[in-house]
């Protein structure tokens, strides 16, 4: 069984069908969506401040989502995949956003609806990424234009495969 954790009065909340890895950690104010999943050694720590997570979000292996104390609070979309070993980090991420593998979000960025963060991106703090883009690098950089088709075969499919993954250990 996954660790919930209550921190200064405050238990985390879920939506339904959520599923959680027996070793990820959620702790304090956190309330998330329907269909969500949080996988294998994920950290989602509502102890700082608040973090609020929209439908059919999965939190992949790894990831770690905080906020800062009386700064910063993390708010996270429908639709949306956060990579494995992400770090996301006092910020907004609006609805479809892939945050890929390795890659660091840090407070006060505000990711619009429909993009891509590629692996090992690192948004340093105040980027704001505009819809529809791919960025990448370090510091992070819009590299190009999110299309249609690259936005169905990557964000729309891994969100979709992620509730249909963890339907595999309910």
């Amino acid at each position: 069984m996954a660790l919930i954790k209550a921190c200064r009065g405050t238990e985390p909340q879920f939506g339904a069908d959520v599923w959680l890895a027996e070793n990820a950690t959620v702790v304090g104010d956190v309330i998330m969506g329907d269909r969500c999943s949080v996988w294998f050694n994920a950290v989602i720590r509502g102890d700082v401040n608040s973090i609020r997570m929209g439908d059919q979000v999965n939190v992949q292996d790894g990831a770690v989502i905080h906020c800062t104390y009386e700064k910063t609070k993390t708010v996270i979309g429908n639709n949306v995949s956060i990579g494995h070993n992400a770090l996301v980090h006092g910020c907004t991420i609006e609805d479809n956003v892939l945050v890929g593998m390795g890659a660091i979000v840090m407070d006060n960025c505000y990711i619009e609806e429909n993009c891509i963060i590629a692996a090992g991106a690192i948004l340093l703090e105040n980027t704001r990424v505009e819809s529809w883009s791919i960025y990448a690098g370090v510091p992070a950089k819009k590299v190009k234009t999110l299309s249609p088709e690259l936005f169905a075969g990557e964000v729309q499919r891994i969100a979709n495969n992620y509730v249909m993954y963890s339907g595999w250990f309910k």
